[in-house]
């Protein structure tokens, strides 16, 4: 096996590159950002690794879309909101765009996944709650990712 900076035997290097891909891809979905920085992290050349992964888009192999509507699925069966579960898309650098469809595409009532979760985490207590209890929940809900219209009646 040949080192991975080794410029003598390019096409080998490259093909170690798209196997050390096909690896990660193979446990679960990447954005192509997130590809990009886990072959680059391990070593292998820029170069290399601007090659081999729009080829493995091209092949099917490796979708942005695909991968922000698994995320987004996970996210949300973890009671995540919309906002938070497009910012993670974001930070992974899945476009905007790409997110706001997969987030849609998900067909969840978000206003009932966040009464879910609320009831999950603290129960159903309709007592009177005093300003800084309810400003206390609020952020919980907010910092799950849900905009105050999933929040009218819980708190």
């Amino acid at each position: 096996m040949s080192s991975r900076g080794d410029d003598s035997s390019t096409g080998s290097t490259i093909a170690e590159a798209r196997e050390a891909a096909l690896r990660l891809l193979a446990r679960r979905e990447h954005s192509a950002v997130e590809l990009k920085t886990k072959l680059a992290r391990k070593g292998w050349p820029e170069e290399h690794i601007d090659q081999v992964i729009p080829a493995l888009a091209e092949a099917g192999l490796q979708s942005d879309c695909r991968f922000a509507e698994s995320f987004a699925r996970q996210r949300a069966g973890r009671c995540y909101g919309p906002r938070r579960i497009h910012a993670e898309l974001a930070q992974r650098g899945v476009d905007s765009g790409l997110a706001a469809q997969a987030i849609e595409s998900l067909e969840i009532d978000f206003a009932e996944l966040a009464a879910n979760f609320y009831k999950k985490k603290y129960g159903n207590q309709r007592d009177e709650l005093n300003f800084g209890e309810r400003a206390k929940r609020s952020q919980v809900m907010y910092r799950r990712g849900f905009d105050s219209e999933h929040l009218r009646g819980l708190i």
